[in-house]
Formats: structure tokens, sequence, C-alpha cells
């Protein structure tokens, strides 16, 4: 990691953390299963170990992987609890983004793992598993 990368997750996680209006304390921290020290590490733009990035993304309420996505230069995705439930969290990426996701890595799949199929029959078949996963429920929207 360039410190650039490290110092871009410093900014982003202190204003996270003022957004949330969390104080950097032993409880907070505790709560979300790492250390103060740990959580003050990412603020000063220093590196941590790989799985406390998730535990600083839980505290706070970024998707697993947001803290990475910042390190590799792209932004976080925040979740919230949803009301009534604190366990289930809503995830504030649009359904259109969620879905147009999906497609890219099916299609990707369906190049790496088939021969002969055209490119309509890749779009088709994208849509078709976009459309049972959203049946299913299992992409959201």
């Amino acid at each position: 990691m360039a410190p650039s990368d490290l110092d871009r997750l410093a900014e982003t996680a202190r204003k996270r953390r003022l957004q949330l209006g969390l104080a950097l304390n032993d409880k907070n921290a505790q709560a979300g299963g790492t250390s103060k020290g740990t959580w003050q590490r990412v603020e000063k733009g220093m590196p941590i170990r790989v799985t406390n990035y998730v535990k600083i993304d839980g505290l706070l309420h970024w998707a697993p992987g947001s803290c990475a996505a910042i390190l590799e230069g792209r932004g976080p995705v925040s979740v919230e609890p949803m009301e009534g439930n604190p366990d289930v969290v809503v995830s504030d990426i649009p359904p259109e983004m969620i879905d147009a996701e999906a497609r890219d890595v099916i299609r990707l799949v369906a190049v790496a793992t088939t021969k002969g199929l055209t490119a309509d029959e890749i779009r088709e078949l994208s849509d078709r598993v976009v459309r049972e996963l959203r049946d299913q429920g299992l992409l959201g929207g």
C-alpha cells in the first residue's frame, strides 16, 4: 500500500466517524471487535492487519470490503441498520447498479466457461439470471 492510499483511508474513515457521531474510544472499538489502538492507526494513516479492516468497516457502517476499496482508490459502500431490526442493514447502492454489477459478473463467467455463446446469448443469459435472482429475493429492489 502506498502512503497516499493509507492517507485517503484515514481521511475518509475520520470523516465517516464524525458523520456518525462516534467517539474514538475503547467502548466503541470493543463493540466492533477491535481495539482503540487499531482504530487510531487507521485514522493516522498507518497499516493494520488485513483482517481488522472489515472490523473498521462494521464500526463505520460500511459494507465489508469498503476499507479495501478505499485503499484501491474506490469508495466505501454505506450500510445502515434497518429500522426496527438492528441486525439487518440496508445498502445505499441503487438497485440498477447492483443489477449492472451482477450482469457484468455473469457475462465474465459465461465467457470464461462456455464456448460458442454469441454476445446476444450472453446478454440474454445475464438478464435471465438477474431476473431469477431478483425473483428469489437474492437481489434487492
